[in-house]
């Protein structure tokens, strides 16, 4: 029988109560140095931050300066302790690890992991539900992320200072959102497309489509209603670096080199855009290329949209690797690499620690993927990060938030991931802790 964590919890500490009672009369009070730590068990198993952990084993001390627990190396908080157990505190955004008890110069690793429960927090950053144009503060911003059935633009970015940027293409221009939710208009006329380069409401897009900013704050974007990749600088000068070879769909930055890569979703391109505005070819075949975004490292990731997968191409040789999902296989199933299933994969995000965010698109009529997906750096694991695969509207933690066709993903310095939301024509922020 599974037993309540609350009666694990409530029994770890009358245990402990008990052992302090019992040894506050013996002498046996310190830790025997040179001689093995044992660990046990440890409850419970699972928890988030601020989750006290009952520790139970031997060769532990009374003197709670003498001891250290850490998770992933982030040190617990320790409650109280005598040599038989240790009660500590969960610290913060720690994540999934062995736990390390050391006494002294002696030291025990756990045989099993805590599992780490990040709560993240599902809330609206800008617009509210209605398709047009309007700037103003949070549910006062209109955005067309779904003016048109069949616009499949991904642009989302965030700089350094707490602001975020959107491609509208219904609006044919760019936006910027920032930390408070007040939503403008960085470059472009709402309702006034064409090609003109310009400052602020002199520019012209037609259907911007994908969004980067490199390391200076400057903006860079795909359009593929002009075949163009422009350039606008943060005070809203937009520029035209090139036109492109395929219809553009997407555009990256690598931030450590500062060069520019667009794809083409239909021709199955990847391409390097060079400062004279010409285009080289360093992938090609790719199937149906959507989401990229490089991690510092200088590794691009890519996500295939008809493909299902996500793909990285190392740095320098550009060398595929399937990283997850199954290549032609739909679904919508967590996992580690190819044990992952995805539906039309779309945007595309790395974050500081080489952690990839996918939105899971959603806009096609079969695609069960209404989430953001998390992939661990370097181990692949694939998790739920928010949104279920169902469609809807809701702010909330988790799997109890939902999105209806999340297209684009952005995640800033500090690990907040924002989301364009098509179909709700809003802007999600997701704050994890």
């Amino acid at each position: 029988m599974i037993r309540p964590l609350n009666s694990y919890i409530l029994k770890g500490c009358l245990l402990m109560s008990a052992l302090l009672a019992g040894c506050s009369k013996d002498d046996d009070l310190k830790h025997a140095e040179g001689q093995p730590v044992l660990l046990t068990d440890f409850i419970p198993a699972t928890g988030g931050s601020t989750t006290e952990v009952l520790i139970t084993g031997d060769n532990f001390s009374a003197d709670t300066s003498d001891i250290t627990v850490t998770i992933n190396g982030k040190r617990c908080a320790i409650v109280n302790a005598n040599t038989k157990q240790i009660m500590v505190i969960v610290p913060k955004k720690c994540g999934t690890g062995n736990l390390v008890v050391k006494v002294g110069k002696d030291s025990v690793v756990s045989g099993t992991p805590f599992t780490y429960v990040f709560s993240r927090t599902v809330t609206t950053l800008a617009g509210n539900g209605t398709a047009g144009f309007a700037n103003g503060k949070g549910a006062d911003a209109l955005f067309s992320f779904n003016g048109q059935s069949w616009y499949r633009m991904m642009g989302i970015g965030a700089d350094d200072n707490g602001n975020v940027y959107v491609a509208d293409p219904g609006n044919a221009c760019i936006r910027k959102i920032d930390s408070e939710g007040n939503a403008t208009v960085l470059a472009g006329s709402p309702g006034n497309s064409g090609s003109d380069d310009g400052k602020g409401a002199a520019a012209r897009f037609q259907i911007p489509y994908g969004l980067a900013l490199d390391a200076q704050g400057n903006v860079y974007t795909a359009d593929p209603g002009t075949w163009s990749i422009r350039k606008i600088t943060p005070d809203g000068t937009t520029t035209t670096l090139g036109g492109t070879v395929q219809e553009p769909w997407n555009v990256a930055v690598d931030k450590t080199s500062g060069k520019i890569y667009y794809c083409s979703t239909g021709g199955g391109g990847v391409f390097e855009m060079k400062p004279d505005g010409s285009s080289v070819a360093i992938i090609n075949g790719v199937t149906a290329p959507g989401g990229m975004d490089f991690d510092k490292a200088g590794n691009l990731y890519i996500s295939s949209n008809t493909g299902n997968t996500i793909i990285q191409f190392k740095a320098g040789t550009w060398q595929p690797t399937v990283i997850a999902g199954a290549t032609g296989v739909a679904g919508y199933e967590n996992g580690t690499g190819t044990a992952a299933r995805f539906a039309n994969p779309w945007g595309l995000a790395v974050d500081i620690t080489g952690n990839i965010y996918v939105a899971g698109n959603g806009s096609y009529g079969a695609n069960a993927d209404e989430s953001i997906r998390a992939i661990s750096a370097n181990t692949w694991n694939v998790t739920t990060y928010a949104g279920s695969n169902s469609a809807g509207f809701k702010d909330g933690i988790g799997a109890a938030a939902s999105f209806n066709a999340p297209m684009g993903v952005a995640v800033d310095k500090d690990g907040i991931v924002y989301v364009l939301d098509k179909n709700n024509n809003r802007v999600r922020k997701i704050i994890s802790e």
